[in-house]
């Protein structure tokens, strides 16, 4: 069974940094497309970056400059580096993997918080 599991979140001052972590475990095909989505209390769930299996990165215009998506394909690992940190960036952050092979996956999410 293909699973998600997010980490690296915490509570960080505005103008910090922070990186996340989402490990795919269960499958040997990688995924075609991974990403990590945010929701914030009271809002809808919405991208922040996603990355293809080719490496091409789409952003949010609100975190474009501040956050990298990367992944290390030998460690099925996702990451997010957050920085420049803005009150506004506090949400639940959520790790997202699409396969042709088993379809959409989902992690449990990791919580941002940032004090002004």
């Amino acid at each position: 069974q293909v699973q998600l599991v997010e980490s690296g979140g915490g509570l960080v001052q505005a103008g910090g940094s922070l990186r996340l972590s989402c490990v795919v475990s269960g499958s040997a095909f990688v995924p075609n497309t991974m990403g990590w989505h945010r929701q914030a209390p009271g809002k809808q769930r919405e991208l922040v970056a996603r990355i293809t299996s080719g490496s091409n990165t789409t952003y949010a215009d609100s975190v474009k400059g501040r956050f990298t998506i990367s992944k290390d394909n030998a460690k099925n690992t996702l990451y997010l580096q957050l920085n420049s940190l803005k009150p506004d960036d506090t949400a639940m952050y959520y790790c997202k993997a699409d396969s042709l092979i088993w379809g959409t996956r989902w992690g449990q999410g990791t919580r941002v918080t940032v004090s002004s």
